[in-house]
């Protein structure tokens, strides 16, 4: 692909990421429009489409970068935006930064802490955030209900991912490396609100 093939593929995928995808960048960029084709052919054009990582977790290890090397305007704000867009959570984005923290050091992680609180009250997101969906459902499966610590009896090893802001797969194991149940968790706020169960044929 050629620069300008990039540039064009990276201001649609952003356009798909955020509403008014494409004003936003020709105002971001409108003084050094080169500045825009490279950056936005770089990082939503070529790297937003290798295909080794997925989005969410592409946009955790760049708010990770962010907020490492102390990058608390635009970039913050654009990546806070297209991560919760790519499936991160509130809190997942908040974690990232607590992370960072112990690697990057204090100062970086609260300046970044405290534009995060102007971003998630600009963009209408409760303040703290409710818990990350990975978290709640550790939560929910400390104490299941009968039907759910019947499969966790079975199949007592399990592996628990958070494949979006509101649902999370754990994948549930005995003594075999393939998981004898998959749980399909759905969940809402602080609360997993549905359970689907499937099994291997």
């Amino acid at each position: 692909m050629t620069m300008d093939d990039l540039h064009d593929r990276g201001r649609e995928n952003f356009a798909e990421l955020v509403e008014d995808g494409a004003k936003r960048l020709d105002a971001l960029f409108a003084t050094v429009p080169a500045l825009g084709e490279l950056a936005v052919g770089t990082v939503y054009g070529h790297l937003h489409e290798r295909p080794a990582l997925d989005s969410r977790t592409r946009e955790a290890a760049t708010l990770a970068a962010i907020v490492a090397a102390g990058m608390v305007g635009p970039p913050l704000s654009v990546h806070l935006r297209t991560g919760l867009a790519s499936g991160l959570s509130p809190a997942e984005i908040c974690e990232v930064v607590v992370q960072t923290s112990a690697f990057a050091g204090f100062p970086r992680a609260v300046s970044a802490a405290d534009q995060l609180n102007r971003l998630f009250e600009g963009h209408g997101l409760p303040i703290p955030p409710p818990p990350a969906p990975r978290e709640v459902v550790l939560a929910y499966l400390a104490a299941p209900p009968a039907e759910v610590a019947e499969v966790l009896a079975a199949l007592p090893r399990t592996e628990v991912q958070a494949t979006g802001p509101d649902r999370v797969l754990v994948s549930c194991f005995g003594d075999d490396d393939v998981p004898g149940a998959v749980l399909h968790c759905a969940v809402t706020g602080g609360d997993v609100t549905s359970v689907t169960v499937f099994r291997p044929s």
